[in-house]
């Protein structure tokens, strides 16, 4: 029989810090690692859901983890995004941004199609690809949970919840996986460096420069200041929006108030001591974003995808090679074949199969190494944020209803 513990929320944050710090340890170690810009949490984090993994198998423990701070801390990285925001970035991402919403549309579509086709294959009902597709994928944990039930009343399909987060399991540890050598692979083979190599790093310090950077309690003080207001005046926003009767994750109107709050400073107080684009922002924000990502894979409860066998082998590869084909020969060359848009690879294909913090980890691997890319950090998280669950939810509807 197995025996279920459940990890409380303040271990739960303490294990998460323990594995980020063993993946970055790995990290030093294995070169490979670096060389693919695989995120720190990533290793760490994919490592420890191997040790949950184990304890499942061989002694019948079932390790589940509270996750309130990790939810914290993704509220504290979108909001730093935010404070990073700047208008005339916003202006400049203006085309990027356009382009990029085509291409998510295009995106959810196709993987669809693919899930619809991979489910008829292996004896599930069409409408279950949604669960091998956008649902899952682009969609995440979330949004296939919530379909889940609509799936299943519509098809008579059992365990369709099971289904949807085993696929969201496996593509979440393939967007950790992928990106990192996309960008590798476009950036050094074509020898491309950033289009402002003099800017600031938004999430992360530069390799070279990280232990050299200074950063005192001061500025640590002033963006931590900073980062509480947008997040209170977020969870004010996010209320009036709820009333509103629309439906939005709370790191969207924190980003939002981040970018408000930001911006009213830089005109009204002009000579101000900087809070965004500091290395202490940056810091944090790494960190935010890091210890989130570790949490989230550690608590990865892997056995639910070999229940699956077969269909979910073949189906996920036929996922992963088309995002890993389409954004290498389709959203590169349309985003221009630069520097950005490489950094942007990387962080589509994290988001394409798994989920935003996932796309921003691989995006600051990236431009740790290889320099900063400011505009990619603000126009992804405002498709991912803004478009990317209604464009889902009328693509699965009419797939569902069909």
């Amino acid at each position: 029989m197995t025996e279920s513990l459940l990890i409380p929320d303040f271990i739960t944050a303490t294990l998460g810090f323990a594995v980020y710090l063993f993946g970055a340890r790995v990290n030093a170690t294995v070169p490979l690692l670096r060389q693919f810009n695989i995120p720190e949490p990533v290793t760490g984090g994919l490592l420890a859901s191997l040790v949950v993994l184990f304890l499942y198998l061989a002694f019948d423990i079932e390790l589940s983890f509270e996750l309130e701070t990790r939810d914290a801390l993704l509220v504290l990285f979108f909001a730093g995004i935010g404070l990073n925001a700047r208008f005339s970035d916003l202006i400049a991402g203006g085309k990027p941004l356009l382009i990029l919403l085509v291409l998510t549309l295009a995106t959810i579509i196709a993987q669809n199609v693919i899930g619809a086709a991979g489910a008829s294959m292996f004896g599930y009902p069409a409408q279950a690809g949604v669960l091998f597709g956008s649902a899952a994928l682009i969609g995440g944990h979330g949004t296939a949970i919530a379909w889940a039930p609509e799936v299943a009343n519509a098809t008579g399909l059992d365990g369709a919840t099971e289904l949807g987060v085993a696929v969201a399991t496996l593509g979440l540890v393939l967007a950790a996986l992928v990106g990192g050598p996309i960008a590798r692979l476009l950036v050094e083979s074509r020898g491309l460096t950033p289009n402002r190599p003099n800017e600031e790093h938004t999430v992360g310090l530069p390799e070279e420069e990280s232990a050299m950077t200074a950063i005192d309690h001061m500025t640590v003080m002033r963006v931590l200041l900073y980062l509480n207001l947008a997040i209170i005046f977020g969870y004010a926003l996010g209320e009036a929006i709820t009333a509103a009767g629309l439906k939005l994750p709370l790191f969207v109107p924190c980003l939002i108030m981040g970018i408000v709050i930001s911006n009213i400073r830089s005109l009204v107080a002009p000579s101000a001591p900087p809070v965004a684009r500091t290395p202490s922002l940056a810091l944090i924000s790494e960190f935010a974003l890091g210890a989130f990502l570790a949490m989230s894979l550690m608590s990865l409860q892997l056995w639910t995808i070999a229940e699956l066998g077969m269909a979910i082998a073949v189906i996920m590869s036929a996922q992963t090679l088309f995002t890993v084909a389409f954004v290498i020969w389709v959203l590169f060359p349309l985003m221009g074949s630069n520097y950005r848009a490489a950094v942007l690879a990387a962080g589509f294909g994290g988001f394409a199969l798994g989920a935003t913090p996932t796309a921003i980890a691989n995006m600051t691997a990236v431009t740790k190494r290889y320099g900063p890319s400011p505009i990619a950090f603000i126009v992804l998280p405002l498709v991912s944020a803004f478009f990317v669950d209604i464009a889902n939810a009328i693509v699965i509807q009419t797939i569902v209803n069909f």
